[in-house]
């Protein structure tokens, strides 16, 4: 299934340990604070218990949603980039 994980961490530190685990299990960065990418249930539990070990007592908030094949065939993505 396809997993999106977006998270909210002020610590620096923590913040890039939790992109890097996001990494590590093959996720793909969408935005600075948003990864997504195909995972199984197992993986999508490992990855949660390891990212709230990385959160700790830091302040910070991470959220993972599973999306299922049928809505993501309905999602849609505006991007402007500037031309220099």
């Amino acid at each position: 299934m396809q997993v999106l994980v977006i998270y909210d961490v002020e610590n620096d530190r923590v913040r890039l340990k939790v992109a890097n685990a996001c990494k590590d299990y093959g996720l793909q960065r969408v935005q600075y604070s948003a990864f997504k990418g195909e995972l199984t249930g197992n993986r999508m539990e490992e990855l949660f218990f390891r990212l709230k070990k990385i959160l700790g007592v830091d302040v910070g908030n991470i959220q993972m949603y599973p999306m299922c094949d049928k809505d993501l065939k309905r999602a849609r993505e505006i991007e402007n980039v500037s031309i220099m």
